[in-house]
Formats: C-alpha cells, structure tokens, sequence
C-alpha cells in the first residue's frame, strides 16, 4: 500500500485465537464512533459500513480519545511530507451526527490499532486488530498475513479521516460532567469530593 507511516500500537488484550478474517472497507458509507448505554456506563463502538456490509468492534474510552489525537497527528505529517491537502475542520457535508446503525452487534473487542498513510490511494488507513492471546507483532499490523488477529481495515480520505476524528471527540467528550472542584466524573446521583471533605455533590450542586 504505497508509503506508509509506522503504525501506533496498543492495549494487547487477551481472547482465544481464531482463523483470521480481516473486513475492509475501501469505500465505506460510514465509518464513525459512538456509544451505547448512559453516561458512567457507557460501551465505545467503532462502527463501519458499505453497501449491505455492516462491522462494529468494542474498544475503550481511552483508545477513541488516543485514535482521534492520532489521526489529527497523521494528517499534519501527510500535509507536511507529501503535500496533500488536508482540511483543517471537516467539511460540513462529511459530518455525521447520526447514531450508530442498529442492531449494534460486536464483532471483537479492539486490542492493537494501526494507523497509516497509503500514497497510492491518498488515504488514511485506520486498523483495528481483536484482542489476542499474544503480544501482536507490529509486522502484521496493515499486512495481509495469513497470521494474526482478526481486523477491520477502513480507508479514509483526509476529510473523511478528519470528520471522523471531530466526531470521536464529541463522543469522548459527551459522557459525565467533572465536578468544578476536584475534575472527577459526577455521576447522576453525585459523588464524594475530596474537596469537600466527603461532601456529596451532585450535576446541580
């Protein structure tokens, strides 16, 4: 795939191993972050689709977060080694603010990511690799080797790639409220401050 940047790696987690599949979506209709569940407890999908095809794999706050500012990161590169235009905000036609498609149906839970730059097409290309029994080795991180984990492969233009990083952002950003004292998460029914020397606060308080 043309020259690509070295990929980023993460959170090795662990499940039984399997043939590998690896889903690629060239193309795809829509490929997006999003939540299911309330804030506090909510699960993070990465949710990818094309035509009838339809993939969503689990990951973690964190990894959202990470992808994004990574994506962000990539995209300042390609403009500055290769020339490419790339838009500082996401067009307003490449936003999506839909919710994820339903049935939301975990393919696997996202243990190592990858992240690239193919020349050849002039796309972001964002891997997202099951959790695995072993340490993945980077080598098979963007390969189609017969070995490895199960993958989704999603190929973005730098607008598209930028849209989908606004959004994760938002959606990382949506979940509970800090509390204006000591920045930890306040749940609905409020939380004990340090602050406050055991007070409990609440989103009104």
């Amino acid at each position: 795939m043309g020259e690509d940047l070295p990929p980023i790696s993460a959170w090795p987690r662990v499940l039984g191993a399997m043939a590998r599949v690896i889903h690629v979506f060239r193309a795809p209709d829509r490929f997006i972050a999003g939540t299911v569940g309330q804030p506090g407890d909510r699960i993070f999908y990465l949710q990818a689709s094309e035509q009838s095809r339809l993939i969503s794999v689990a990951l973690e706050k964190q990894q959202v977060q990470v992808l994004a500012e990574r994506i962000g990161s990539l995209l300042e590169e390609v403009h500055r080694r290769f020339g490419t235009d790339v838009p500082e905000e996401a067009p307003p036609d490449d936003l999506d603010t839909e919710p994820l498609d339903v049935p939301v149906e975990e393919e696997f839970r996202v243990g190592t990511m990858g992240l690239g730059w193919d020349a050849e097409s002039k796309a972001v290309v964002i891997e997202l690799l099951a959790i695995s029994e072993e340490e993945v080795d980077e080598a098979v991180v963007l390969d189609d080797t017969e070995e490895g984990p199960d993958a989704v492969r999603v190929f973005l233009s730098p607008s598209a790639a930028r849209a989908f990083a606004e959004r994760a952002d938002r959606v990382v950003n949506a979940g509970r409220k800090p509390c204006p004292l000591c920045a930890e998460p306040l749940d609905p029914d409020g939380h004990i401050c340090p602050r406050q020397n055991g007070y409990r606060r609440t989103e009104e308080d």
